[in-house]
């Protein structure tokens, strides 16, 4: 069986996240996070949205899930949060499983993407946005490195394209070449790869 290089397995990526989340104790949901205007609740609450509208937008079944904008409202989490967080993570990794997710057209936050850029933008999401969790929870991350690899691809060619000093999510973070990927692609999202959560 050929392997398409244009395909990736966001499996190890979605269950690292569960993990993270899993972590979480409810006396943290209200602290801050890298995200500007986020607390942890409200992070969750993006983060199921957009495992949602991603394994949509790989079905191609478009709809409400794939044409909000993510800034259209400030996400939040219901009671059950942790059974959803995870089975949207789990159909996210599903559904990008499937080699037609990675073909054609399809749409996310009411942007239409080639399958593979959505593929890719997925996996940034989950990269950045695990990050982003684990700071402001106080937990190790080590992203899965093909993820990571994706979203550093993604994130430096959108920045090539802008002018070097924006990003997809506003200015860019300078951040030394010789540091770890890793930091180098959350300084290109445009957060402080040395953010750290305040003392309570």
């Amino acid at each position: 069986m050929t392997h398409d290089p244009t395909t990736l397995d966001l499996t190890p990526q979605t269950r690292l996240l569960a993990r993270l989340a899993e972590g979480v104790p409810d006396g943290r949901l209200a602290d801050p996070t890298p995200c500007p205007d986020m607390a942890v609740r409200n992070l969750l609450g993006h983060l199921t949205g957009l495992a949602t509208a991603f394994r949509d937008a790989a079905r191609k079944d478009l709809g409400g899930t794939t044409d909000t904008s993510p800034g259209a409202t400030v996400p939040d989490i219901g009671p059950g949060w942790r059974e959803e967080l995870v089975k949207a993570l789990d159909e996210l990794a599903e559904a990008w499983r499937a080699p037609d997710a990675w073909t054609g057209m399809t749409r996310a936050g009411g942007i239409d993407l080639p399958g593979e850029v959505a593929g890719a933008v997925a996996a940034d999401e989950l990269v950045i946005h695990g990050w982003d969790l684990a700071r402001a929870t106080g937990q190790e991350y080590r992203p899965d490195p093909a993820a990571l690899q994706a979203s550093y691809g993604l994130l430096a060619a959108a920045a090539e394209e802008a002018d070097r000093d924006t990003g997809m999510f506003g200015a860019v973070v300078p951040v030394p070449a010789d540091a770890p990927l890793l930091d180098r692609a959350v300084g290109l999202s445009g957060r402080d790869p040395g953010w750290t959560r305040p003392a309570r």
